[in-house]
C-alpha cells in the first residue's frame, strides 16, 4: 500500500485530490496538510511513502518542505504539484531531489501512475515542464538583481526593500534599473512582469 501525505492549502482541491487518490486500491491518504511548515510534522507522525506537495503554500513552500523532508524522512519521496510551467522552479525541484513534477492539471489516472513511479524510486517530470525547462532562456539578472525584483513584484516601497535586504536605497534603485535595462523593459512594473512570465523571479 502506497501511503500518501496531502500537501496543499487550497482546501477544495486537497479535497477532490484526496477522493481521486482514495479510489486507487493500492493507496491511502494517511495525512493532510494545508501549510508547507506542518509537512515534516505530519511525515514524522504518518510515515507516507510519497508526500505530494503543492509548490505555493503558506508557511513555506513545497521545495522548502521537500527540501526539510529529505533531511527529516529520507525514505519518504517526494512529488511537487504546480498550476505554474515555470522553468525555474523545476530546475530547482530537481536540485533538490524531488522525485516528481507534475501539473495540477494532469489527468488524475496520470497523477496516480506517476505517485506509483515515485514511490518504487523512479523520476517522473510532466512533458510540458520538461519542454519548458529545456527551452527556457537563462536569466541575466544577477541573484541581487533578482532578490530585488522579487520584493519590488510584491508591490514593496524602495525603503522597505532596503531594509529587507540589508542594502542602501541608492544601491536597491540601481539594482532596480540594472534589471530594467538587462530585460529591456519599460519600468519596473514591466520588468517584474517578465521575470514572472520566464520564471526568473522563483
Amino acid at each position: 500500500m502506497i501511503r500518501i501525505l496531502l500537501a496543499e492549502d487550497m482546501h477544495m482541491i486537497r479535497g477532490a485530490l484526496a477522493a481521486l487518490l482514495g479510489l486507487e486500491a493500492d493507496m491511502e491518504v494517511v495525512a493532510e496538510v494545508d501549510r508547507g511548515d506542518a509537512v515534516v510534522s505530519a511525515a514524522l507522525a504518518h510515515r507516507p511513502t510519497v508526500a505530494v506537495l503543492d509548490l505555493e503554500m503558506p508557511g513555506a513552500d513545497g521545495l522548502s518542505a521537500a527540501r526539510d523532508l529529505s533531511v527529516a524522512l529520507p525514505e519518504c519521496r517526494v512529488m511537487i504539484l504546480t498550476g505554474l510551467s515555470r522553468p525555474e522552479a523545476l530546475r530547482s525541484a530537481l536540485a533538490a531531489r524531488v522525485g516528481g513534477f507534475m501539473l495540477k492539471n494532469a489527468p488524475s489516472d496520470q497523477l496516480a501512475a506517476a505517485i506509483r513511479r515515485v514511490a518504487a524510486g523512479e523520476h517522473v517530470i510532466d512533458p510540458a515542464l520538461a519542454v519548458a525547462a529545456l527551452t527556457a532562456e537563462e536569466s541575466p539578472l544577477t541573484p541581487r538583481e533578482t532578490d530585488v525584483l522579487r520584493l519590488a513584484a510584491t508591490g514593496a516601497e524602495l525603503g522597505h526593500i532596503a531594509r529587507e535586504l540589508h542594502l542602501t536605497q541608492g544601491t536597491v534603485r540601481n539594482y532596480l534599473g540594472a534589471a530594467v535595462t538587462k530585460l529591456d523593459a519599460r519600468n519596473r512594473l514591466d520588468a517584474v512582469r517578465i521575470a514572472r512570465e520566464q520564471g526568473w523571479l522563483g
